[in-house]
């Protein structure tokens, strides 16, 4: 028979099994999106580190590659450097000592015949850019320039200026200013009136003037160029009518730096021997190069350093190879430098 107290625990434990099954019915949807997004963002932080951690081995790897590239590039330099000698032509041991190229003489490939051999960081580029300018006036004058054709290290730079036009007399001729300053007077003997060709053609060196990146040309005629009185022949049609034309062709060469170190090598051909430069075979001794010092540095029999370029190729006797390589040098590890001093044995003072 039931009493009440048996009946209220009876009720109690239905109400605890009832709690129980309520706590073990699993996951709420709300719950379960938590927990998704927990493990997903788990997963991506995991997936980047194992990123993270293979870029930067795969990058290390890379400049181990390059920095022992470049250093089996310095070994080979300094080996064929310091065997330097006279070439096959009779030339000089060193031809051309510059800051990032260096030119010289020597048996590489020990064939018992001497190579021209050069290594340089960069590219060595010529270009000639050309600009017209006349006058329809009697004694007038008219300009031209150039400018932002620097982008490199400049080598060389001259201008070739021809004129035309109504420059048939002693009195007819055309004075040619660069920079405000006089370059030369032109046709005040040896030219025709209106030609219809360039005549007086002359080559100035305007490496200095250069510079600045800016040349301005002015071509000024003398006051008897153009007609006077009954003259009928001063204005010329060649090209557009004109009194007087002139023409400026500037021919720059200059070292526009990469980041390859490259080495060209000329056999010497033929008897008298030479070394025709459209045979130089080309080859890249190491990439990632980022000198902003020299690759190259003079120094005299004392040790003192070579500043002044016609001294370096007659007193040079000790050679320093610098070389800053860096894959990428926007991110770490930083960059790695290498130098080696080299003594050209054939160049030493006894």
């Amino acid at each position: 028979m039931l009493t009440n107290n048996s009946i209220n625990h009876l009720l109690k434990k239905s109400g605890d099994i009832s709690l129980f099954q309520r706590k073990s019915g699993g996951f709420t949807l709300t719950e379960t999106i938590i927990a998704i997004a927990i493990f997903v963002l788990i997963m991506i932080i995991i997936s980047e580190l194992i990123l993270l951690l293979y870029r930067t081995h795969g990058y290390q790897w890379e400049q181990s590659l390059a920095v022992a590239e470049a250093r089996r590039g310095i070994e080979t330099m300094a080996k064929e450097i310091r065997e330097a000698r006279d070439g096959e032509n009779g030339a000089y041991p060193i031809e051309y000592a510059g800051d990032k190229e260096f030119i010289f003489y020597s048996d590489i490939d020990n064939d018992g015949k001497t190579e021209r051999v050069r290594y340089f960081l960069g590219t060595i580029t010529t270009e000639t850019f050309i600009q017209e300018c006349y006058t329809t006036s009697i004694g007038g004058s008219c300009n031209v320039s150039f400018s932002n054709f620097i982008a490199g290290d400049l080598k060389t730079a001259t201008v070739q200026i021809s004129v035309e036009g109504d420059l048939g007399s002693s009195n007819e001729y055309i004075d040619l200013y660069l920079d405000s300053q006089h370059l030369g007077r032109f046709c005040q003997s040896g030219c025709s009136n209106c030609a219809g060709t360039w005549q007086g053609t002359q080559t100035f060196d305007v490496f200095s003037q250069a510079q600045d990146d800016i040349l301005s040309f002015v071509a000024d005629a003398s006051s008897r160029v153009g007609c006077f009185g009954g003259e009928s022949s001063c204005n010329c049609s060649w090209g557009g009518v004109h009194t007087m034309r002139a023409r400026f062709e500037l021919t720059i060469t200059q070292e526009i730096q990469g980041t390859e170190l490259k080495k060209g090598v000329i056999k010497a051909v033929g008897f008298p021997p030479t070394y025709p430069s459209d045979q130089e075979k080309i080859s890249v001794i190491t990439a990632f190069v980022r000198n902003a010092p020299p690759v190259f540095e003079y120094f005299d029999q004392n040790g003192n350093k070579i500043a002044i370029y016609p001294a370096r190729l007659s007193e040079a006797k000790v050679m320093k190879v610098f070389l800053v390589v860096n894959v990428d040098p926007n991110r770490p590890p930083n960059e790695y430098q290498l130098q080696s001093y080299v003594q050209l044995r054939n160049l030493k003072t006894e």
